[in-house]
């Protein structure tokens, strides 16, 4: 759920934010305020290496003009509240430019047999080397309009859109936070990303052009919005699509995604299929585990039915509890009997074990419930 916090009081904010705008725009604009051309470059480095958070800081910048802009505003965020999982994840509460607050995780993925720690009782422990990649949990929306029955964040209702900037600046964020660089960035926080599709793509090319983040190495997560995946085609992005499927037939979708009513299981399948042929990129599924809801073996050979004939892979996510619901997870032994029969009918298959379940930062948990 959003929380209202006391508005912020910024000089400008009917200006355009700087944050999300090309080394082509930021040239264009200190052009604008009488400046040369080449501060463009500067500003570009100051707001996506260095982290800027005003143009006062910028010391490369000449002092008076400083002084001017100092209010201007960049569209960066504050870091309300953080946790820390023993695993190392961290979750985030971002306080936006109005007040309104959202969440944001940093996942760290560490390599096999290397130290976690530096040292002991310091959230800034991490060892550098330890680390394989950074991923960060984004979100799309203050709240989320889609009420589905397992997740903590569609309990919590829907606020407004974010805008590119505010999407980027969850990955700076992460970022500066850890000290290390992003590595992969998954729209699967708060919020339903094709139901603010420009925003979202807007947010790809910015982590692309601007952060250095590969496209291959962005997932954009939906549970399925009617002519929005086409629509997604039709931009030829190279990210991965995630569709959050976690039921076998229609009548079982509907009772776990209201949306589902709208937007028949037959037809999310169709246009994932045109979505493969539009882009040459398989589609990933993702299909929570609740059990003795959606985890038997006919539920099993109903999906591998469903999904036979094109290019998938299904994450399996055993269900991360929430208050507000009464499902369960599986044990593991129905966890992998369902994994194997996905497997004996070649459907390309893994398990993921979410992580920071133990600071609701995982997957179904997220929704802002600090103040």
């Amino acid at each position: 759920m959003a929380i209202q916090l006391e508005k912020q009081s910024i000089a400008t904010d009917k200006n355009e934010v700087l944050l999300g705008k090309s080394l082509e725009q930021l040239t264009a604009w200190v052009q604008q305020q009488g400046q040369p051309a080449y501060r463009g470059k500067q500003l570009h480095q100051w707001l996506y290496e260095k982290g800027a958070r005003s143009l006062g800081e910028i010391s490369v910048f000449p002092k008076h003009w400083r002084e001017t802009l100092a209010d201007y505003p960049i569209g960066r965020s504050t870091i309300h509240y953080r946790s820390i999982a023993p695993d190392k994840t961290r979750k985030y509460l971002l306080r936006l430019a109005d007040g309104l607050i959202i969440e944001t995780v940093g996942i760290p993925t560490f390599k096999r047999g290397e130290d976690k720690e530096t040292g002991r009782g310091d959230w800034k422990t991490i060892n550098p080397k330890s680390l394989e990649r950074l991923t960060v949990c984004v979100s799309s929306q203050v709240g989320c309009p889609m009420a589905c029955d397992f997740c903590a964040t569609g309990k919590g209702g829907f606020i407004r859109n974010l805008k590119s900037h505010e999407i980027v600046d969850q990955v700076l964020t992460v970022q500066e936070d850890f000290r290390q660089r992003v590595t992969n960035v998954v729209f699967m926080g708060m919020g339903e990303p094709l139901l603010n599709l420009d925003e979202v793509v807007a947010a790809v090319h910015c982590l692309n052009r601007d952060v250095g983040i590969g496209q291959r190495s962005l997932t954009i997560s939906t549970v399925g919005i009617p002519n929005k995946i086409r629509q997604l085609a039709q931009h030829h992005l190279q990210v991965t699509l995630a569709v959050s499927l976690h039921a076998s037939n229609q009548r079982l979708r509907e009772r776990l995604i209201p949306s589902a009513k709208h937007y028949t299981l037959d037809n999310l399948i169709d246009d994932c299929r045109e979505y493969v042929r539009i882009t040459g990129r398989r589609v990933t599924f993702e299909y929570i585990l609740l059990a003795g809801t959606n985890d038997l073996p006919e539920h099993a050979l109903e999906l591998a039915k469903l999904l036979r004939g094109f290019q998938t892979h299904v994450n399996l996510i055993p269900y991360n509890p929430i208050q507000e619901a009464d499902y369960q997870r599986p044990d593991r032994q129905r966890i992998e009997a369902f994994a194997d029969i996905l497997g004996q009918k070649r459907i390309a298959v893994s398990v993921r074990y979410s992580r920071g379940l133990e600071t609701d930062a995982a997957c179904g948990q997220l929704r802002a419930s600090k103040v």
